[in-house]
């Protein structure tokens, strides 16, 4: 009975910050598993969500850091606990919150994995081109570095978003912001011959809205997204590690090194705040340094 009622008022949060806040799909999908996790804990103790204490709440997370959990995961979770509480107080379904006193553990700001541009030319020429999956894997490849999509805005982006004559693609980012990103010459001629000679022969329904199937036809996943670009990378940057988002950081590393202002890759990342698209510059040293040798007196 408590598990069903805990799991009831957990949809019921998630629901209201979905309505509130205008969260994505996945970030609430996050926060309910955040918070089932702690429901399941709790209930092996003989505790529940609506009983719990400030004591319960930091052996539940002391738990997670026993377990080897990155703090950076554990603070996320804390933020999704200390969220559900806020709510729980708030619409006074409890008189303490015991999420209040709790802080998060110190986590230093990771810096992006820094690849060069011949590490990206390497990585684009990795597909077999001569197979259909390899015209499809060079145009995912060509489209995330030419755009810096998020890994899912690439794998949900429908036909209609796309604007071939103009060479624009509208993206629906975090929290249903929308943008409009210039795709760039290379990457649409790829997304050009992917239509016209590769996604014909593999869907396997007329009506299917979105640009990227699977061998099957279907919508592809992250998860095969995340697999086939970790294992190109590891064929030719000598098994670096290189996830979809990697080549997020490469385009808004590229682009600073280059020239491009902060506010403009700001824009183009689809970033809410400033701050968070300043940590590029800490990996933009190339554009840095020429830039004080050719300006500073004694450069």
């Amino acid at each position: 009975m408590h598990r069903a009622l805990n799991e009831n008022i957990i949809d019921k949060y998630c629901d209201s910050i979905w309505i509130e806040k205008g969260l994505s799909k996945n970030t609430i999908i996050s926060y309910s598993l955040d918070l089932k996790g702690l429901q399941s804990w709790l209930q092996s103790n003989n505790k529940n969500l609506m009983n719990c204490s400030e004591s319960d709440l930091n052996s539940f997370l002391a738990t997670k850091f026993d377990n080897g959990i990155a703090a950076s995961s554990i603070t996320r979770s804390l933020s999704s606990i200390k969220g559900f509480y806020n709510w729980l107080q708030f619409s006074g379904l409890i008189q303490i919150n015991p999420s209040e006193l709790i802080e998060s553990p110190k986590v230093g700001r990771k810096l992006p994995i820094n690849l060069s541009e011949n590490d990206i030319d390497r990585l684009l020429d990795a597909p077999d081109c001569t197979t259909l999956r390899g015209k499809r894997d060079k145009t995912i490849l060509e489209l995330l570095y030419a755009t810096g999509l998020r890994i899912s805005e690439l794998t949900n982006l429908e036909l209609s978003q796309i604007d071939l004559k103009r060479g624009l693609i509208k993206i629906l980012g975090k929290g249903g912001k929308e943008r409009i990103v210039p795709i760039g010459e290379t990457a649409l001629d790829w997304v050009r011959d992917y239509l016209d000679n590769v996604r014909k022969d593999i869907i396997n329904k007329n009506d299917n809205i979105y640009l990227f199937l699977s061998d099957k036809g279907t919508k592809l996943s992250r998860k095969l997204c995340w697999n086939f670009i970790s294992s190109y990378s590891k064929q030719v940057l000598d098994n670096k590690y290189i996830s979809p988002h990697s080549l997020r950081h490469a385009f808004a590393t590229h682009l600073l090194n280059n020239g491009a202002d902060l506010r403009s890759v700001q824009m183009l990342l689809g970033h809410s705040s400033l701050s968070t698209t300043q940590i590029y510059t800490h990996v933009a040293k190339e554009r840095l340094i020429k830039f004080h040798n050719k300006f500073h007196p004694r450069g």
